[in-house]
């Protein structure tokens, strides 16, 4: 009882997170903008330009400053020239859209006034939505994926954005995997990205535009316990894409954006639990669905991984061995399923 007590007593602190102070940060003491008013500020009140204070607040400014515009010059060596993303004229084919983070961006979309197709086992969770157009598919079967795409372009037009987000977890120890639970998750979860791809990049190159998104995780960087399946299908998909993308860089007009969350609060993991909502929060899907479209509406190609923890996450494979186990047992990360629920079926 006393330990219930207390979880109501802090249940005002769960939206506080490492990631909301730093969003609270990069607008306000880390924007270059802000930094700049400092100095005037203080020669404003009559303070010499030589005084040591305006001095500070002029290189900290400067350092902001330069740090901003080396990430402008990043992101252009990385990705260049944007490309324009018309709506109106945009066909997008999103799998796994019938619930959960698909269904989001589906919506969406539909409201804005894309053409919007649906790739599902399910009908859509809402029954039905403005602009979006359901197909009944197994993208784990490849002849389904073929027979949809001749449905899609027939009724739709030629797609120009693909957004693979169908997934499946089956939450087993692998000793507890049947044969057939692993060949589920790969055939979902990895090879309905070579099929979907194979099947639609071909025709955003003949138009001459085109965006793919894939949805992997951060489970695909580092794995986890209970999740043998899911992590190596996820590790699969970020290096197709990453591979997808080094062979597509002489096609500036076909964009790609790779996206690595943590947990999202999706039925897919019902019951998993988080051990630090601070540093490691889970995420909501309207969150993810916003940095989804921003970056297919900028018409460029991204890597976005979240919360904070999710862009760092590589360093957990070069440190050394024991503080790896340190940091996986503080984190939580391989008890984290001992509670799962879960359910079968896409994203």
């Amino acid at each position: 009882m006393a330990q219930q007590s207390r979880n109501l007593d802090l249940s005002w602190a769960k939206p506080l997170s490492v990631d909301l102070i730093l969003k609270v940060l990069n607008v306000t003491f880390l924007h270059p903008f802000v930094a700049w008013m400092m100095p005037l500020c203080m020669r404003a009140q009559a303070m010499r330009w030589e005084h040591p204070a305006i001095q500070i607040a002029i290189g900290y400014a400067s350092l902001l400053t330069a740090l901003f515009f080396l990430g402008v010059l990043n992101r252009q060596i990385a990705y260049s020239k944007p490309r324009e993303v018309d709506l109106s004229e945009e066909v997008i084919v999103i799998t796994g859209g019938a619930s959960g983070l698909g269904l989001l961006i589906a919506e969406v979309y539909g409201m804005r006034g894309a053409t919007v197709a649906v790739l599902d086992v399910k009908d859509l969770e809402s029954g039905e939505a403005r602009g979006v157009s359901m197909y009944k598919c197994d993208v784990g079967d490849k002849e389904q994926v073929a027979r949809v795409a001749v449905e899609i372009e027939r009724d739709l037009g030629t797609p120009t954005i693909l957004i693979n987000n169908a997934a499946i977890v089956n939450g087993k120890k692998l000793l507890d995997l049947s044969i057939d639970d692993i060949d589920s998750t790969f055939r979902v979860n990895l090879l309905s990205h070579f099929y979907t791809v194979k099947t639609f990049l071909p025709g955003m190159i003949r138009a001459g535009c085109g965006t793919i998104v894939t949805i992997s995780s951060v489970l695909g960087q580092i794995g986890a316990a209970q999740l043998s399946d899911y992590s190596a299908s996820k590790a699969a998909i970020t290096a197709m894409h990453k591979s997808l993308a080094a062979e597509l860089r002489d096609m500036p007009e076909i964009k790609t954006v790779l996206v690595t969350p943590g947990q999202l609060s999706t039925p897919l993991f019902n019951g998993v639990q988080t051990p630090s909502s601070f540093f490691s929060p889970i995420l909501e899907p309207v969150d993810v669905a916003r940095e989804v479209i921003a970056a297919i509406d900028a018409g460029s190609s991204a890597t976005l991984a979240m919360p904070l923890y999710a862009r760092w996450i590589d360093w957990m494979n070069v440190v050394p061995a024991g503080v790896e186990v340190i940091l996986r047992r503080v984190s939580g990360v391989d008890r984290a399923m001992r509670g799962f629920v879960g359910r079968k079926g896409e994203e």
